[in-house]
């Protein structure tokens, strides 16, 4: 594959995956993504008090490669074995275990990013913002930019209302395809406190309440000292407060936290917000990937396979194989 040069916008996981695949197949591939760093949900957000994995919070793993692949992740020191204590709330008179393997990145959910993009060149702060169909192949438009140069082939890695646009004009099929899956948001609130809150849990999946999930984040393994805390709210929840402020959002998400553990309320030391506009597919697609060889594009991530961090990695790593199996 040394004569092909790949695109892929969005450096995510399922976007790191295919790119991987692709360059180890000795493709030349370039990856795009609007943000500072690698991760998408997967990032980290750095603070004052500390890190926080304000998306994604932890991964299990199933698949027989997936499980070799986070093998090899935590031989390299970049993903580690949660063990805290993680119960469910609103199921009955009391919490129940939610027992299983659960997996992280360290020192935090970006590392494991960072590891997998190694030296792949990734042009971060740049936004795509359209495909154009050239004699040498595709050039993407960046936004406030000029043209990128062309490729040969592009892969499209990002939540899929962003990707519908993308593909619309030289891959209507894929396009119509996509747009059948729905995405939805998640508000993040990220808490530190002055001294360990009055509860042996260390992640919390609350079952009909407008929190979904709570974690203590600083008792993942290779995180600082500290007591941090990152409250999710329901997706359903998230999408009814889409456009409230992030301070009504936290108020309201650190009032129902406290209130469904019985704990008396306390004033964090640090708050921010965070929204996940397409945060997880509520109606994923069946497929793993979606290829046009013909065209030249395929699409990869978690609404390929569902809202899990295996997901996307599977759903990127199936394109990459497919893409070098059709190129040789």
């Amino acid at each position: 594959m040394n004569d092909q040069t790949i695109a892929i916008i969005g450096a995510g996981l399922s976007g790191l995956a295919c790119a991987r695949v692709l360059a180890d197949a000795g493709a030349h591939v370039t990856l795009f993504d609007k943000a500072r760093g690698a991760g998408g949900r997967m990032s980290t957000r750095r603070t004052e008090v500390g890190p926080f994995d304000h998306g994604a919070q932890y991964f299990t793993a199933r698949d027989p490669a997936f499980r070799a692949a986070v093998a090899e992740w935590q031989a390299a020191g970049v993903v580690a074995e949660w063990q805290g204590r993680i119960e469910r709330v609103g199921v009955g008179p009391g919490p129940e275990p939610s027992p299983g393997e659960r997996f992280v990145g360290t020192p935090g959910m970006s590392a494991l990013l960072r590891h997998i993009a190694g030296e792949l060149p990734v042009c971060f702060e740049t936004q795509v913002t359209d495909i154009r169909r050239v004699e040498d192949g595709y050039r993407l438009d960046e936004y406030d930019g000029p043209p990128l140069r062309p490729f040969t082939q592009v892969v499209v890695a990002v939540p899929t209302p962003q990707a519908v646009p993308l593909l619309t004009t030289h891959a209507p099929a894929l396009a119509g395809r996509v747009a059948q899956a729905e995405m939805a948001p998640c508000f993040s609130v990220m808490a530190a406190f002055d001294a360990p809150l009055p509860t042996p849990l260390d992640g919390i999946f609350f079952v009909g309440h407008p929190i979904g999930w709570a974690a203590r984040d600083s008792s993942k393994p290779g995180r600082p000292a500290g007591e941090r805390w990152v409250i999710h709210g329901h997706w359903g929840w998230s999408a009814e407060h889409l456009n409230d402020p992030p301070e009504q959002i936290a108020q309201a998400l650190l009032a129902a936290f406290f209130s469904a553990l019985e704990m008396a309320p306390r004033a964090p030391t640090f708050v921010a917000t965070h929204r996940w506009r397409y945060a997880l597919p509520t109606i994923p697609l069946a497929e793993d990937y979606l290829y046009d060889p013909a065209a030249g594009i395929g699409v990869c991530g978690d609404a390929c396979n569902g809202p899990r961090v295996e997901g996307a990695w599977l759903s990127g790593t199936a394109l990459g194989r497919a893409i070098v199996a059709a190129r040789g």
